[in-house]
């Protein structure tokens, strides 16, 4: 099942190893086919704040949370959950997105399982010819936007070259501004051939792609992510947001860190997952990677604070 984006578009990614600006505003086309589209760029340095414990929430009220749970090999609740469809020729990633449960499912434990796969039994094209893998892209938008809040996911990300898992925010407000003057606000990533470390990232007007403003944060003792789940979180209130990993906060960013470039996250957003095969950041898979690759998600929640 192909689910159309509702008179929005969301852009695709750029990674900071990108030099050039391919960042051309079109738009997902209603069709089985996802439009190339800018997008953002992994963490780049910059200051950042000691570790530390993530702000308390206060008294929370969730605002948005799928557990996922229900039957395994079920499809995401399309009520919370959009899939995108389509190939992505600006970051030059290897996957095809397909919709319905194809290569998103529950997994019956509780769990989402969006599973890289390489195979094309759809005989789906791609930039580069006939595509050699499947993924799944989901999305919020039309269903779940908010601005401020605790943001977070638990997530258990896949190993192996090439391999690239992403939780992300986009602007609500893309359809009408263009990106990247909508803002992007990457909660987590991560690529195969760095196992212990993920990215958060801003991507905003005059610092996106290979500008953007972010931090990476790496497992101690050359821990894997791999190994295990893990809560990624945004901590975001006005002209502030702060991320952690488990807990532990790894980088804070105010306006003051833009350097008089405009601050675009005082607004809602609306909430991304995905896992891409490929890319200039990444690379392509080689022999060594493990197919089919599975980011497992536990459960995605917004809370907001009195």
């Amino acid at each position: 099942m192909t689910v159309h984006l509702p008179a929005k578009a969301v852009p695709s990614r750029s990674r900071r190893r990108r030099r050039t600006a391919l960042y051309a505003a079109s738009l997902l086309c209603c069709s089985a086919l996802l439009a190339t589209l800018p997008g953002g760029a992994s963490a780049a340095p910059g200051s950042v704040s000691a570790p530390g414990s993530a702000p308390a929430v206060g008294t929370a009220a969730v605002s948005f949370e799928d557990t996922f749970d229900g039957p395994a090999g079920a499809a995401v609740d399309g009520s919370k959950w959009q899939l995108e469809t389509g190939d992505n020729v600006n970051n030059h990633e290897r996957q095809f997105y397909t919709g319905g449960n194809d290569n998103a499912a529950l997994d019956g434990q509780g769990n989402l399982v969006i599973t890289a796969r390489k195979e094309n039994p759809g005989n789906y094209q791609c930039w580069y010819g006939t595509c050699e893998y499947t993924s799944a892209r989901l999305n919020t938008a039309g269903t779940f936007a908010a601005a401020y809040g605790h943001v977070e996911a638990r997530v258990k990300v896949p190993r192996g070259q090439g391999m690239w898992p992403a939780f992300w925010m986009l602007g609500d407000d893309f359809g009408d501004v263009g990106w990247p003057q909508s803002g992007e606000i990457d909660v987590m990533e991560n690529v195969g051939f760095e196992p212990g470390t993920v990215h958060g990232t801003l991507h905003g007007p005059g610092y996106s792609g290979a500008e953007g403003i972010g931090a990476g944060y790496t497992l101690p003792d050359g821990e894997a992510f791999a190994d295990d789940f893990h809560t990624f979180a945004v901590d975001w209130a006005p002209d502030s947001i702060t991320w952690s990993v488990d807990g532990t906060v790894f980088q804070r960013r105010t306006p003051a860190d833009l350097g008089g470039k405009e601050w675009v996250y005082n607004k809602p957003f609306f909430l991304i997952l995905n896992l891409a095969v490929g890319g200039y950041w990444p690379g392509d898979p080689d022999g060594s990677t493990p197919f089919p690759s599975q980011l497992v998600v536990d459960y995605v929640r917004v809370t907001t604070s009195d």
